[in-house]
């Protein structure tokens, strides 16, 4: 017995040596079980990035670190990977004493010495990894890469926030990379490689694609479809934009999606709904792609069918049943008129008990509820629309909003019951918005909105938000 027990201790030594002796690094396991990179593993890892930034041996050698670098994350766990980003965020952030440095060296100068501080000044406050996030956009794939690489960094800030300066550095890299006038407009359809539409399924974010027949629905002769390519990601669509031709402006997306519904003659069509866009790409959240992207769309639908006379979307208000429902939603409630309020919301007390109102509804048979309470939440969310902004800044909080009025739309029209889906009621109670694009105004529309947080409406959206103005005092 003791033979056989020192024979197994001696067998696992052996084995604890093997990995050495091969020239592989043993990896630490953490008590989820994952895998972990070794010190012996962050080590070289660290004198590659730095070899890289440093550009040792040139250009070429600071291309094949990258590459490395970058095939090595491919193959890592959640952990290893987690470590990796750690280690440029604390690692090779701002190296201090250089701006401290600049900082002094721009004190009691004027003039030549001045400029010349300030450009100190600027190149101290680039943290060392950015050149490493330059390389890789020199890679083949590198965008690609880097695209994926934020979208880690996004996941990681939902727990922990410290990660944001790194997602700030690779948001600033990409966004040099990416704008209206670079990327390309290229229209999918039913012939389409079917990798492509794939995607358009799997990426569809608005109105999900339930089978192959709802997507030959979406790619009949009476719809269009288009997506956006980068020229450095030419396998990956960006954005996907679906439109409907119509003959006046749809108000109802189960009407529309329809697929027992016989398709329209396109020479029939006289209004172009713009029904789905969907971004592809969750590291690129946040990252505009410069105004006018719609427009692009809409100078390719004139081109071809040109008696289409009138550009609208079928948009839903995902943000509005939660700005109704919290703070200053209840406070403009609260604002309104005590006795128009209880006739348009039969049974409401009291504006506190506007939420418990709302719940009683019957959401089953929105088409029974009185039309004085439809028209409230519709002037209500009117209101949200113009009004409810993020922080104090000029933009609209409701994200969709947001997206049509900073590409020169106005808000057209607010329909009742016009998604009746769980997703639907949830978000806005089935309500959907109407954004329409004036060609002749859009850029007006936009600069108005951009720069002074204007939001143009409809005579229609002003009567509606008219009849739920606070009550005078």
């Amino acid at each position: 017995m003791k033979i056989a027990t020192e024979v197994i201790e001696r067998g696992k030594r052996n084995l604890s040596r093997l990995p050495k002796v091969l020239g592989l690094s043993r990896r630490a396991t953490g008590a989820d079980g994952e895998r972990r990179l070794s010190q012996s593993e962050v080590k070289p890892l660290r004198g590659q990035i730095e070899a890289c930034i440093a550009q040792r041996g040139g250009q070429v050698s600071s291309s094949q670190h990258a590459a490395r670098l970058s095939a090595q994350y491919r193959l890592w766990g959640t952990a290893e990977k987690r470590q990796f980003l750690e280690l440029l965020l604390d690692d090779f952030d701002i190296n201090e004493d250089r701006v401290r440095e600049a900082l002094h060296a721009a004190e009691n100068v004027t003039g030549e010495e001045l400029r010349n501080a300030c450009q100190a000044l600027r190149k101290a406050l680039v943290p060392d990894r950015a050149e490493l996030l330059r390389q890789w956009t020199l890679l083949p794939a590198g965008v690609k890469f880097l695209v994926d690489l934020r979208s880690d960094v996004l996941d990681l800030m939902k727990t922990e926030p410290r990660f944001k300066p790194l997602s700030t550095d690779i948001k600033l890299m990409l966004a040099s990379l990416f704008n209206a006038g670079i990327l390309q407009l290229q229209p999918i359809s039913w012939n389409s490689p079917a990798a492509l539409l794939e995607k358009l399924i799997a990426y569809e974010a608005v109105h999900e694609i339930r089978s192959w027949e709802d997507l030959k629905n979406r790619l009949d002769v009476d719809r269009r479809c288009f997506a956006f390519f980068h020229p450095n990601m030419p396998d990956e669509p960006l954005i996907f934009i679906e439109v409907a031709l119509c003959k006046g402006v749809a108000d109802n997306v189960l009407k529309l999606l329809d697929t027992s519904t016989a398709a329209l003659n396109p020479r029939e069509a006289d209004t172009a709904v713009f029904f789905s866009i969907s971004n592809t790409q969750k590291g690129l959240a946040g990252i505009p792609f410069g105004g006018f992207l719609i427009k692009q769309v809409v100078d390719r639908l004139q081109h071809d069918v040109p008696n289409i006379r009138k550009f609208i979307t079928l948009s839903p208000m995902p943000g509005f049943r939660k700005w109704l429902t919290g703070e200053d939603g209840l406070a403009a409630v609260a604002a309104l008129d005590a006795k128009k309020l209880k006739t348009t919301a039969p049974g409401l007390t009291a504006a506190k008990d506007f939420v418990a109102w709302l719940d009683g509804l019957d959401w089953q048979s929105p088409e029974a509820i009185p039309e004085e309470s439809r028209l409230l939440l519709r002037g209500l969310a009117a209101r949200y629309l113009t009004e409810a902004k993020r922080g104090n800044g000029p933009a609209a909080l409701d994200p969709v909003a947001h997206f049509h009025l900073n590409n020169g739309a106005r808000v057209e029209q607010i329909n009742w019951g016009a998604n009746l889906t769980e997703r639907g009621l949830r978000e806005s109670f089935g309500l959907m918005v109407n954004y329409r694009y004036k060609l002749e105004r859009i850029e007006q529309h936009h600069e108005d909105y951009l720069h002074k947080g204007r939001v143009h409406t409809s005579t229609l959206v002003r009567g509606l938000r008219a009849r739920v103005a606070p009550a005078k005092s």
